[in-house]
């Protein structure tokens, strides 16, 4: 499958929370946590859980830079 989005992230589950309809996931992206918001649909349908090797695809109108 081939894929516009250019920032492609190896990352490894560290906790999910979901509830009926949302799901929150917290990644270990190379030592840093970033959290992902998907629908607890796709966290059953993908068969997602802690310590699964994934990556996270990153595609944002906007990044806001800090210093």
């Amino acid at each position: 499958m081939e894929l516009s989005t250019r920032n492609r992230l190896k990352a490894r589950i560290k906790d999910i929370k979901s509830d009926a309809i949302m799901s929150e996931l917290v990644l270990d992206v190379g030592g840093q946590e970033m959290c992902s918001t998907i629908t607890t649909g796709s966290v059953n349908r993908l068969g997602l859980k802690a310590g699964d090797e994934i990556t996270a695809l990153v595609k944002a109108s906007s990044v806001m830079i800090a210093k």
